[in-house]
C-alpha cells in the first residue's frame, strides 16, 4: 500500500467513511466505541490518542483535500472521532454502567447536533482552509458538546440531590 492510500484510509477511517447514510453519523459511533473503550483502560490514553489523532487527521484530512480536490469530503470522517471524544472526556467514569451509557449516548447526541448545525464558532472554524479546518469544527463541536453535557450533568446532580 503506497503512502497515498495510507493517508486516505486513515482520513476515512478505512470503509467507514464510505458508509451511506450519514458517513459523519457512522464516524462519530465510531468515536463513541474506541473512545468508550480507551476511557476504560485509562482516561489518559484518551487524552492521549486526542493529541495523536488531531495531528495525524490534519495531515490526512489535508492530502486527502489536496489530492481529490474536496474541500472537506463527507467520507473524511477522522475528524468526527476526535471531536466526538471530546465530550467523552467530562463524563464521570465511576457511574454505574447504565446511567454512563447514557451520558454517553447524550454526548454522541450533542456531538451530532453542533457537527450538522455548525453554530457560531463551528462554522467560522470549518472555514479554515486544508486538514486544519476540516478537523477544527469538529473539534469546535466536541467543546461545546463536552460544555453541554457537563452542565447538564451538574444540573441533574443538583436536582437528584
Amino acid at each position: 500500500m503506497t503512502a497515498y492510500n495510507i493517508w486516505h484510509q486513515i482520513a476515512t477511517l478505512g470503509p467507514i467513511g464510505h458508509m451511506r447514510p450519514a458517513p459523519g453519523t457512522w464516524g462519530s459511533l465510531a468515536g463513541v466505541i474506541s473512545g468508550v473503550a480507551f476511557i476504560q483502560l485509562s482516561p489518559y490514553l484518551l487524552e492521549f490518542s486526542i493529541l495523536i489523532v488531531i495531528f495525524v487527521g490534519i495531515k490526512a484530512a489535508d492530502i486527502y483535500c489536496r489530492d481529490t480536490g474536496k474541500k472537506d469530503a463527507p467520507e473524511v470522517i477522522i475528524d468526527e472521532v476526535a471531536g466526538q471524544w471530546l465530550p467523552l472526556l467530562v463524563i464521570p467514569t465511576d457511574l454505574a454502567w447504565p446511567a454512563y451509557c447514557a451520558w454517553v449516548a447524550l454526548a454522541f447526541g450533542l456531538f451530532r447536533f453542533f457537527d450538522i448545525t455548525k453554530l457560531g464558532p463551528i462554522a467560522m472554524a470549518e472555514k479554515i482552509a486544508g486538514g486544519t479546518g476540516v478537523m477544527a469544527d469538529d473539534l469546535v463541536a466536541g467543546v461545546f458538546a463536552g460544555v453541554g453535557v457537563l452542565a447538564l450533568y451538574h444540573l441533574w446532580e443538583g436536582i437528584a440531590v
